[in-house]
Formats: structure tokens, sequence, C-alpha cells
């Protein structure tokens, strides 16, 4: 566990400053909060596996060495500023079972996922990006390996009756102080049900 969080620390850091040098006509407002960006891109590294971190941690290097900032390209591809370099067939494959995962946490989650990004493609508008394309440029970043790996992290969050999306929400619970899924659930409830 200490070696995976040590290969997490070293992926936010070099994201983090990826994610801070993209190049904007003005300053996103998550670009103003690193911290945010490390509590969620943390929760998210937590329900990968060490193989699939490693492999990640090692594109991002290679990518470093080749001066291609990885998160301006994820940017980029989900504005379709950039022709689509990686013709993965796994990216279609994963994004189907991450949007599987995503509907049945909405469902599940109504609270918590109040406010996030809408699910489908079809749903994208100017300033507002859905949970499909992100993810989707994101993908696009990874090499053939890592996503394989990630393939068969999330396939055994399935078979466990979870999903990369409910893992990902847990480890982000866990960070804002509460023992379950359940108990941030039914705090934001009460708050949303409070009249006035």
């Amino acid at each position: 566990m200490e070696e995976k969080n040590a290969i997490i620390e070293q992926i936010l850091e070099i994201e983090l400053a990826m994610f801070l040098g993209v190049p904007t006509a003005h300053r996103y407002s998550c670009q103003e909060d690193p911290e945010s960006f490390r509590i969620h891109r943390k929760a998210q590294f937590a329900a990968w596996s060490a193989p699939t971190l490693e492999s990640y941690l090692m594109d991002l290097l290679r990518a470093g060495e080749e001066k291609r900032n990885l998160v301006a390209v994820k940017y980029a591809r989900m504005d379709d500023l950039l022709p689509r370099e990686n013709f993965s067939p796994l990216i279609a494959t994963i994004v189907e079972l991450a949007l599987e995962g995503q509907k049945r946490f909405v469902a599940d989650y109504p609270c918590l996922m109040r406010g996030g990004r809408p699910l489908g493609t079809e749903e994208d508008s100017p300033g507002l990006t859905s949970f499909e394309t992100y993810l989707r440029g994101e993908l696009e970043t990874y090499s053939d390996k890592t996503l394989e790996l990630l393939y068969g992290d999330m396939l055994e969050l399935r078979n466990s009756g979870s999903s990369l999306s409910e893992a990902t929400y847990r480890n982000l619970a866990r960070q804002w102080g509460f023992e379950s899924l359940d108990m941030l659930e039914e705090t934001l409830r009460k708050k949303y049900d409070k009249p006035g």
C-alpha cells in the first residue's frame, strides 16, 4: 500500500505540473484550486491497481521526455481541437463499462452526483463536457498497456459488485472525513432537503 501511495504521489506531481501548464486564453477555476485537483485525482488513482499506476507513471515520464503535456492533449481532444491519435478499440470498451458504472452510481447516489457532469456526448454543450467525452479524451492519452491494465481493474471492480465511479467516490468520501458513501449521501440529502 505504501508503494502504491508513493506511485500516486509521483503521478500527482507530474499531472499537476501539466495541469497548471495547460495553455488557455483564460485560467479555469479548477486551475486556481490545485488542492482540489489533487484530491479528486488521488481518489481516482487509489481505485487503480499498482501495475496500472506504474504503467501510467511510465506514460507520463515518456511524455515528459517528449515534451508532451498529456493533460493539455486531453483537454484539446475533449474540445476536438486536435485530431485523434489513439485508435485502440479498448477505449470504446472502457468507456462503455465506465458509463454503465456511472449510470448505476448516479442512480444510487443522486445527492452526491447532483450538479455532476452529464453522462453522454449527446449532452455536451459549450462550457459543459459530458462524463463520456471527458473520459474518452483522457483514455486517448494512455498507452495500450495502461488501457489493458485499467480495463482489467474495471472488470475486477464490476465482478466484485462495484465500479470505478463507486471506488473513486468512496475514496473521496474518506478524504472528506466520511466513514462511507451512504453517510456522505445522507448528509447531502439533509442539506438539500432543508427549506429556504
